[in-house]
């Protein structure tokens, strides 16, 4: 039986609606503008229905659909445009191959591999888990990856329990799981398609601002996997230091991942071709457009079609997925790689997530609702840009704790919009650390699907989630200021306290990097 809803949920039921209507029917935010206040009205009560879950996330996100053409904010066929668009086929490819790679165990194939080349000291094991769910996460989903190798280190926990101390075992326990799911979040940071929030970014960029450069799935990467590698390895350091874990040699053998991996037999057929695509897929997404390195123009491969901007990372994604249903299974005869019933795994409520997030954002932009914020935000123009930054990071950061960081982000995103263009500095400063920080909330089982997954397994305490979590959500925050200010700058022409061009522009067409 399902469920009966919590008191959240009721509350939310009723209150948020009960707050919205008030506001509707009461509020003036703009007398020449109503739209404006309408507008905020259907703001409210979908962050509300979000946070508190009142009703299935993603029935909270067909809210614009029904609303905005009832009040005047936007017709009914252009509001139903903006769910659907390239980023959603970047996602949906991205997801293909992520359900290809768990229908032929590749990905349990590539976490045996790390863990059998780290070794079996208890910082080294810890290492291996935590590299081998943060390579994973950024292209299987944060979930999927997770619900993978959080059985794995139960698994490899019980000669380790059988050998050491009680107390010893746990803090190992605690640390080894809380790394597949910290590590999972952190490695999400890394790609475009790692997690939902990296993808609304683009989206919301991209309504709000037409004329902004395309953030492309390269430019991300370079960005963002320097982020995601120092924090991952800052991670491992700072779990290993508090649960002082011992340098030396486990006292189980030394093999015991080498004989997991034998155990699989040789790379299968499937295996093979999927793990070709994928590098195909990868260097697709990496080199479609020209990439400037260190002075250097590197030409995108798209320069050899007859009309380059026409093609976009959802292009590539679907091309190569396609291959998925065309390349014949060997093991399977008359099966190919992937079919639709596999397929049909692929999160269709994340989907209308996503374009709930993107109708919010452009109601926000049609409406004035984005100007009106920007005018009550304006006070903020002789805040240093650095301390706006660490302000919205630790607002996101820890905001996300109690809510799903996809709704967080696409409620936030195009406040932070106006605000940037209200003090006249670049969007991306701070549109960038927030959605990073959507990833970055590591202290309540609550936050994430990794953590929820890790407290599940049995071996964590909501202590132990929050001592270590607090720590590193602190860190996450940190390391996102630094870097937005030190790479951020040169990686995606981000200029701290400079409104640029775009940014004042609306309704041409988007530049390309």
């Amino acid at each position: 039986m399902p469920e009966a809803p919590g008191r959240r949920e009721r509350l939310g039921r009723w209150l948020v609606p009960a707050a919205a209507l008030l506001l509707l029917l009461f509020g003036d935010l703009d007398p020449e503008r109503p739209e404006v206040t309408r507008m905020a009205a259907v703001a409210l009560l979908m962050a509300g229905w979000w946070i508190t879950e009142a009703i299935p996330i993603p029935a909270t996100s067909l809210l614009p659909v029904a609303l905005f053409p009832l009040l005047g904010i936007l017709d009914g066929r252009s509001t139903a445009s903006t769910y659907f668009n390239h980023l959603i086929f970047l996602f949906i490819g991205g997801f293909l191959f992520a359900l290809s790679m768990q229908r032929w165990n590749l990905h349990r194939r590539i976490a045996l591999r790390i863990l059998r080349i780290l070794g079996t000291s208890a910082p080294m094991v810890l290492l291996g888990f935590m590299a081998s769910t943060w390579f994973l996460s950024m292209w299987i989903s944060n979930t999927a990856s997770t619900m993978m190798m959080v059985p794995m280190a139960l698994a490899i926990l019980v000669p380790f329990k059988e050998h050491l101390e009680k107390d010893e075992a746990r803090r190992l326990g605690v640390v080894l799981i809380l790394g597949v799911a910290y590590s999972a979040s952190i490695g999400g940071m890394a790609t475009l398609i790692g997690t939902p929030p990296n993808l609304s970014f683009a989206r919301i960029l991209e309504i709000i601002f037409p004329a902004a450069p395309e953030i492309s799935f390269a430019d991300w990467f370079l960005f963002a996997l320097p982020t995601s590698a120092v924090f991952v390895t800052i991670a491992w350091a700072v779990l290993c230091k508090l649960a002082k874990l011992k340098r030396g040699p486990m006292p189980v053998g030394s093999d015991l991942f080498h004989k997991e991996h034998k155990a699989m037999g040789p790379m299968t057929s499937e295996q093979r071709w999927i793990g070709g695509l994928f590098l195909v897929l990868i260097f697709g997404w990496m080199f479609r457009a020209d990439m400037e390195l260190f002075g250097a123009t590197i030409p995108g491969w798209s320069r050899l079609l007859p009309n380059p901007s026409m093609v976009d990372d959802g292009t590539v994604a679907i091309v190569v997925a396609l291959c998925l249903f065309l390349i014949p299974s060997k093991s399977r005869p008359g099966e190919a790689l992937m079919d639709w019933k596999g397929a049909s795994g692929i999160k269709w409520g994340i989907v209308l997530l996503f374009g709930g997030g993107f109708a919010l954002a452009k109601g926000f932009l049609t409406s004035g609702l984005s100007d009106w914020f920007g005018q009550q935000l304006a006070a903020l123009s002789d805040v240093p840009p650095v301390v706006l930054v660490l302000v919205v990071c630790l607002t996101i950061t820890f905001l996300t704790e109690l809510t799903s960081n996809m709704a967080t982000t696409e409620v936030v995103l195009p406040v932070l919009a106006a605000m940037a263009v209200a003090v006249e500095t670049d969007p991306l400063l701070l549109m960038i650390p927030a959605t990073l920080s959507a990833s970055c909330a590591f202290m309540l089982p609550v936050a994430t699907a990794p953590n929820a997954i890790a407290f599940g397994s049995g071996e964590i305490k909501i202590t132990d989630m929050m001592r270590y979590g607090f720590l590193l959500n602190l860190i996450g925050v940190g390391l996102i200021v630094a870097t937005i200010f030190l790479i951020g700058v040169t990686v995606l022409d981000i200029e701290p306290g400079v409104l640029p061009e775009w940014a004042s522009t609306q309704g041409t067409a988007p530049q390309h990097h």
